[in-house]
């Protein structure tokens, strides 16, 4: 397949291209770069992707509404992945607009790239923070409970690719994915932070009481359960997590195994927006997409550190910003 997958620099995104480069498709991978945190993780994931000569990259920004001319050249597509979003729950309360027009405006101009351009199908990125307070386990059932602007971009964004589907026959999956980690992930998430503390023998922040729990979910099982979502399935929207609530306090205690160092926690008063837990149904998943998570989160703690410990001068200039 001929593929057009946007965040491509994104943890995830880089992810979906590396699996689908070893797959045989080719890539035309789209990204802003922009500075929602230190681009110099970002260039390091384009870095391994460049080598394919079944990779190409594209320097754009989906909330332009001129993005259609800029993808037009490139060619014909397959199906189109949307992974480009500005993501984080916390800073979208700081900047809301920025969430807006990465996650809404920027998928409504690729659908409308998608319909302009004959483009059959869509794999679009959601949230599980778009289920907010439910009662767990979370069903694509379960009634939306957004309790934060990036959330209730992300759902926004889910109906206009309801509404496109309907209109102008485009396939639509939407993965709404869990607490997504692995190595070279995002350095705002509590895996990256936690290990990166650790590791360097500082507090660790841990907002709230630490009894709050997150499914957490590997990225490779990610990267195939958005692959997998390429078939038709008309739209659908599908959970993809690890089925496994695990604790803040849990999640501490696996990574001072996994590092051999004891962490030292500072706590802090839980944010409003944050969900106190989170859980998958992927009962749904496993039906339409033949899926299942494969890595359990002590053998993906141990490849995050053992990532963090090849390459610790660049992990550290990210924490620190760089």
């Amino acid at each position: 397949m001929r593929l057009l997958l946007t965040g491509c620099a994104g943890f995830i995104g880089a992810a979906v291209a590396r699996m689908a480069l070893g797959d045989g498709h080719e890539v035309v991978g789209v990204d802003n770069l922009n500075d929602a945190y230190g681009p110099a993780l970002k260039r390091w994931r384009l870095d391994q992707l460049a080598p394919s000569p079944r990779f190409a990259f594209v320097r754009a920004d989906l909330a332009d509404r001129s993005v259609g001319r800029t993808l037009a050249p490139h060619g014909a597509f397959d199906a189109v992945i949307n992974l480009a979003a500005r993501a984080g729950v916390r800073d979208s309360q700081r900047d809301p607009w920025s969430s807006a027009e990465a996650n809404v405006l920027g998928t409504l101009n690729l659908l409308e790239f998608c319909r302009e351009a004959g483009i059959p199908k869509l794999a679009q990125a959601s949230t599980s923070s778009v289920y907010g307070g439910a009662a767990r386990p979370f069903t694509e059932e379960t009634p939306p409970d957004p309790r934060s602007p990036y959330a209730a971009s992300k759902l926004a964004a889910e109906a206009y690719c309801a509404a496109y589907h309907r209109l102008y026959g485009i396939d639509v999956s939407i993965l709404r994915y869990f607490t997504v980690y692995g190595p070279a992930g995002r350095p705002d998430m509590s895996v990256f932070r936690f290990i990166h503390w650790i590791e360097e023998g500082q507090p660790v922040v841990l907002f709230g009481d630490g009894r709050q729990e997150r499914d957490f979910t590997y990225v490779d099982d990610v990267a195939r359960a958005t692959l997998s979502a390429l078939r038709p399935l008309g739209c659908e929207v599908v959970n993809v997590g690890g089925a496994r609530p695990v604790s803040m306090l849990d999640l501490i205690a696996l990574i001072e195994r996994a590092t051999g160092k004891a962490a030292v926690v500072e706590r802090r008063e839980a944010p409003a927006a944050d969900a106190p837990a989170t859980w998958a149904d992927v009962s749904k998943a496993r039906d339409l997409l033949n899926w299942a998570p494969r890595t359990g989160l002590e053998d993906g703690i141990a490849a995050c550190v053992a990532w963090r410990r090849e390459h610790r001068a660049l992990a550290a200039a990210v924490a620190q910003g760089g």
